[in-house]
């Protein structure tokens, strides 16, 4: 079937999880009247309850089942709808069927991914595949990694507008509040258990270039690390390493490559965690290092890693309605320009980043890529949120509440 003649414009799977259940309250709340939309997942009497508890537009939404470990289902789910939004995790233990089955039947895709090894095996194995059906089939459309993907689109726009030449040093500085997801830890396990099973992965996962799609036409010299010792920028802030960095920024890399290297040619992009001034900065950021080094250590060795799964937030968990609410982020990125110019970008939004805030970023990417295919880019195949939605998700975003902007400094 068509994809202009499928029954439903845009399926969320893994609709019983406790991010699909987020997205699907948002989208029953802000889709535009008319959009149809499924809830899909491995068990219809669950899906049931999910929908009564939605609001009321939601009262008539179809469910289907679907599983990840049956293909004919997917198949099936993928070739009844025009966009898959799924939020089910690891994706490298439960996404590549998922992405196999909407490449083939042209069924555009969105997910929340943070594992560099899952998005490295999807561009293999469906690429050329969904190049052929027109499937746009977009990865990490969450704080994975929406916000730095935009903000280094958006500054490089603002350059090239200005004739400041391309984009040289670019820096960005998170700050937030909010807690870790424990999907996002079961991903980070998952990507750790991955590596130590195959030590030959260790040197994809650490490669800044793992993700582009010509490695060898890439300039690797000038990139920084993506965690770096406590230090400071230049308006004296102590800084640690962010956790996300080692895939936000190989999701920015393969944007500015995908367009042709449209950032610039000597591009050089990274992140960390702004935690502070003075001396309570230094020792936070000397704290959080550690403790981040410990973990990730900690996690790769099975009997400390027992030990840290009673501890950590498990999988489909999440934390209450108010303390979603009373979360925020805030992206500072910093650029120079190859002219010497420089420009500050800043991408902030409300509510915990895991949690209500990737809720809005998930549900404006689905809608763009259901109900705005004649305004985006005209790309297919393997994507990011910059190369596959660019400014019409940065409108959409912009007007659900999220703040993206460029200022010369």
């Amino acid at each position: 079937m068509a994809p202009s003649e499928r029954p439903t414009d845009l399926a969320i799977f893994g609709a019983t999880g406790f991010v699909g259940r987020l997205l699907a309250a948002y989208l029953a709340e802000h889709a535009p009247a008319g959009t149809r939309i499924a809830l899909a997942g491995r068990s219809r009497a669950r899906l049931l309850e999910v929908r009564a508890a939605l609001p009321p537009a939601a009262r008539d939404w179809p469910v289907v089942e679907a599983d990840s470990g049956d293909p004919d289902s997917l198949a099936a789910l993928a070739g009844q709808t025009r966009v898959l939004a799924t939020t089910v995790g690891p994706y490298a233990r439960y996404g590549l069927p998922v992405v196999e089955a909407c490449a083939a039947a042209g069924t555009h895709y969105a997910d929340l991914t943070g594992e560099v090894l899952f998005v490295r095996d999807a561009v293999r194995r469906v690429d050329d595949v969904a190049k052929g059906t027109g499937a746009r089939i977009v990865h990490a459309c969450g704080y994975d990694s929406i916000p730095s993907d935009l903000s280094a689109l958006l500054l490089a726009e603002r350059a090239r507008a200005d004739g400041a030449g391309g984009l040289r040093d670019v820096r960005l500085v998170a700050t937030l509040k909010g807690g870790f997801s424990g999907g996002t830890i079961d991903s980070m396990r998952a990507q750790l258990e991955a590596i130590t099973q195959d030590p030959t992965l260790r040197r994809v996962a650490g490669d800044p270039f793992a993700l582009s799609p010509d490695r060898d036409a890439e300039p690797g010299a000038r990139q920084p690390r993506d965690a770096v010792p406590p230090a400071r920028t230049a308006d004296g802030r102590w800084t640690a390493p962010f956790v996300m960095a080692p895939f936000n920024t190989r999701i920015v890399r393969r944007s500015n490559a995908l367009q042709d290297w449209a950032y610039g040619r000597d591009f050089s992009y990274g992140e960390v965690m702004g935690v502070g001034r003075g001396p309570l900065g230094a020792v936070t950021a000397a704290g959080l290092t550690a403790g981040l080094a410990g973990t990730l250590a900690a996690m790769a060795f099975p009997p400390t890693r027992a030990l840290l799964d009673r501890l950590l937030p498990a999988p489909g968990t999440g934390p209450s309605e108010s303390v979603q609410q009373s979360g925020w982020f805030r992206m500072t990125v910093d650029a120079t320009t190859e002219s010497g110019r420089r420009y500050r970008a800043v991408a902030s939004g409300k509510g915990d980043p895991g949690y209500a805030a990737t809720a809005v970023m998930l549900g404006e990417s689905a809608l763009a890529l259901a109900l705005d295919g004649d305004r985006l880019p005209d790309r297919s195949g393997s994507l990011t949120p910059a190369t596959a939605m660019g400014g019409v998700l940065v409108e959409r975003l912009r007007a659900a509440g999220h703040t993206y902007e460029v200022t010369e400094v």
